[in-house]
């Protein structure tokens, strides 16, 4: 198993600095991949771009780029580009967002979302193969039939030639068609105790291609936080699980909460959602609970932690990707040091993070 280090955006002032030393810190740890995310604020691949320039050995992956945002040919000339930049170090991480921002920022209708993944990746692999792409679907058509257009082959060559695409899926039609398409899968609020259920829908997927799993990359999102005292640790990480479960989405639909709901908080997660929708967002923190919290996260100890790294190993993990929660940068770096010792504590790592 390899460790990953999520980034998350760029929020302003000097927190991409930030951004960056935590990532060199990761490098030096041998952290195998860094992930950036958007959603209606800082892009992924310019924040992505800066971090590639200015490391030589650690991944840089999109988790995500926004479907919604890009045509899948605006993707693969992306994707291109920074491999080539990078090295060969980028890894394309997809997701169809959700309705709010799909349709409220982007302007894009979310509809069908695993068939217009579908159709996105077979243009992103055939332009990233150098095929002189043609594709006609529903939701996509290349080149348009009544115009001047005409099929076109990307002109800049990726440096390898694969570039790995993942996609961020949380429902269990959405993990076949990871397993089906990709190459890996970017998972969040993972419990270990959970994530057998999950990857039997991905297996799914691989067997329509008459694939298993090996090769195959299960990232699990995984917040982090040191401490003697676990209920005070668990704390900071309120707001995030909170913001998910109670806020990602509208009450109708919200893909986190479902998650939640699947994972045995059925009532917990309906409380979670009323209070923050009526904007009290403390008593929704307040309402998580804290085995939930727990079992989502790496908590307390060195020793904690690495219990906690061979669960997530042994539950079919191929990458745990933390996300530092601690309030300063240096007990971020810290936090860091800790989860690389408790994976070599685990003794599951894989040796070459790479």
């Amino acid at each position: 198993m390899r460790l990953g280090l999520n980034i998350g955006f760029v929020f302003g002032g000097d927190d991409h600095q930030d951004h960056l030393r935590l990532v060199k810190e990761a490098e030096q740890l041998g952290f195998s991949v860094t992930w950036a995310a958007e959603a209606y604020g800082s892009d992924a691949a310019t924040l992505l771009t800066w971090i590639a320039a200015q490391t030589t050995t650690i991944d840089v992956g999109a988790a995500v780029f926004q479907i919604p945002a890009r045509t899948p040919a605006m993707t693969a000339m992306t994707a291109a580009t920074l491999d080539q930049l990078s090295g060969g170090r980028f890894r394309l991480g997809l997701g169809v967002s959700g309705p709010q921002v799909s349709e409220g920022w982007h302007g894009v209708r979310f509809s069908q979302p695993l068939l217009r993944t579908r159709e996105y990746v077979a243009i992103v692999n055939s332009a990233l193969r150098r095929e002189t792409v043609a594709y006609e679907g529903k939701h996509f058509t290349l080149p348009l039939p009544d115009g001047p257009g005409k099929a076109l082959k990307l002109s800049i060559r990726p440096l390898r030639n694969h570039v790995p695409i993942y996609l961020a899926a949380v429902g269990p039609k959405n993990l076949e068609l990871a397993g089906e398409i990709a190459d890996g899968w970017l998972g969040i609020l993972n419990d270990p105790a959970y994530l057998g259920e999950q990857l039997n829908h991905i297996k799914t997927g691989r067997a329509i291609r008459q694939e298993g799993l090996d090769g195959f990359d299960v990232v699990a999102s995984v917040p982090v936080m040191t401490g003697d005292d676990l209920q005070a640790a668990a704390d900071p990480i309120r707001g995030y699980a909170a913001l998910y479960i109670g806020g990602m989405g509208s009450r109708e639909k919200n893909f986190y909460n479902a998650l939640a709901v699947r994972m045995g908080y059925t009532a917990e997660a309906k409380v979670i959602q009323d209070l923050y929708l009526a904007k009290q967002h403390r008593e929704a923190m307040a309402a998580v609970p804290y085995g939930f919290i727990d079992s989502i996260s790496l908590l307390g100890s060195k020793e904690r932690m690495a219990e906690k790294l061979t669960a997530y190993a042994e539950a079919g993990a191929t990458t745990v990707s933390v996300t530092p929660f601690a309030s300063t940068l240096e007990q971020r770096i810290a936090d860091l040091r800790t989860v690389a010792e408790a994976l070599d504590l685990a003794g599951v790592g894989t040796g070459d993070q790479h």
